[in-house]
This record gives C-alpha cells, structure tokens and sequence, in this order.
C-alpha cells in the first residue's frame, strides 16, 4: 500500500514538473509546399521531427507564414519561435517578409527566444540591421564541414544566399571555407545558422536529382555527390544545444 502510493505520489509530481517546465514554441514555415519533397514532410514537420526528441516538454505549432497563415497578433502568444528555411531571398518581394520583420524586432523587444535556420538567419540578420545577398560562391548543397569555437562538425547545407553583414550585437560563432558567417548569437535570446541540421541525407539526395540540370551546374552537382559521398552527418546535430537554449531562455 505504501509502495503504491509512493509511485502514484512519484507520478504526480514527475507531471507537475512537466506542466511546469513547458513550452509551446511556434514554428514559423516560411517555404512554400514543394510536391517535389512532400515524402519527407515540409519545413515545420521537419523541424519538429529533429528537436523534439531533445525538447520533450515543448509543445510545437506550425505557422505557415508562406501560404498566407497570419503571425501571432503578439509575440508573447509563445514561449519561442524556431524560423524555417525558405525558397525565398530576402531581397524577394512577398507579402509576409516586410511584416516577418517587424515582427521579429517584436521579439527581440520582448526578449523572447528565437531561432533560425538557413533563410531564418538571414531574414533574422536583415531585421536585425545586418545584410544577405546571393554569394559568389555559388548554390551550395550537400555535406560541408563547419568550425565553432575551435570544434569542427558535418552539417548539411542547401543555399546561394549568405549573410554579408553582421549586424550590431551579433557574434559570429561559426563559418566554414564557403561562408565566413555559417551562425550567429546574438546579445538577446536569438540565435541562427545557415545549415539546415534538421535536414536528413535522404531529402538533400532527392534534392540534387531534382536540381540537376536546373538550379546546380554540372560541376556543382559533382561537388554535391562527392560531399554526400565522403561526408556524414550527425541526425540529431544541434538539437540539443538548441533544446538547451530555450531552457535558458525561460529559466
């Protein structure tokens, strides 16, 4: 009778902790559907499958901010944002882009945290007063290895645009021989990258035969192959760290 009621007692107040350690964070899906990759899920569903095994106690809600989903009336509507990848650049004219970043510097107001990925942390950069634009590195995709304070990891990457300006109150806090500004912390609950960690090898494999011929020369897809090929990359990279940092950020 004692060791029940231990157990129920244990129970009760594991879920206290849980209901207090909470978060519901939104994902904001700022590509539009590509039937091309429908099998793999879209931006949102992908972020979600790549943190949620480190963030166990956050609850996450997409926004498809792309196909014409309002943004929240206040930024305090969640306890954290996460900022997909996009088709987009952000010199592109959309109707959501101009209000994404007002939106953000909300954020940053309220000290509320925020987390980009790719497109996220240049349009991040952007509204925070730094620059993107198309790099004469020409369009990346495939395995490229990256240096963050003095360690090194795999990541996959799948861009053309770069951040070419830091903006004020941003520390550069990863690159790689491609791209001098591959993250960034900022000085407020925010950081980005410009990888995609929540990508896995079977959708960048898919996404090379499809830009074959169309968006990536033929030296680039060799490039491409060959990174896939020679590289590998961590499924769960950064996750945690990123889980971490809206523990933080709450705490």
């Amino acid at each position: 009778m004692t060791t029940s009621y231990g157990a129920a007692q244990a129970v009760y107040y594991r879920l206290l902790d849980q209901i207090k350690n909470a978060m519901n964070i939104a994902i904001l899906n700022l590509s539009s559907p590509d039937k091309g990759f429908d099998q793999h899920g879209n931006a949102a569903e992908l972020i979600e499958r790549w943190i949620s095994p480190s963030f166990s106690e956050a609850k996450f809600t997409p926004i498809y901010i792309a196909i014409g989903e309002p943004l929240p009336e206040s930024p305090a509507e969640y306890d954290g944002y996460i900022l997909s990848g996009s088709e987009k650049g952000v010199y592109d004219e959309t109707a959501w882009m101009e209000p994404l970043k007002e939106f953000l510097n909300q954020v940053k107001a309220q000290q509320i945290p925020v987390f980009g990925i790719c497109f996220g942390h240049q349009i991040m950069a952007e509204a925070f007063g730094g620059k993107a634009e198309k790099s004469d590195a020409g369009f990346i995709v495939g395995v490229h290895e990256y240096e963050e304070q003095g360690n090194s990891y795999t990541a996959h990457a799948m861009h053309q645009d770069q951040v070419v300006a830091v903006p004020e109150g941003a520390t550069v806090v990863a690159s790689a021989s491609y791209c001098p500004v591959a993250a960034l912390n900022y000085d407020f609950p925010a950081r980005s990258v410009q990888f995609h960690p929540e990508f896995q090898k079977p959708l960048v494999e898919d996404a090379i035969e499809a830009f074959e011929g169309k968006i990536l020369t033929d030296k680039e897809i060799e490039h491409a192959r060959n990174t896939m090929q020679t590289g590998t990359v961590e499924p769960s990279l950064y996750a945690d760290e990123i889980a971490e940092f809206f523990r933080q950020a709450k705490s």
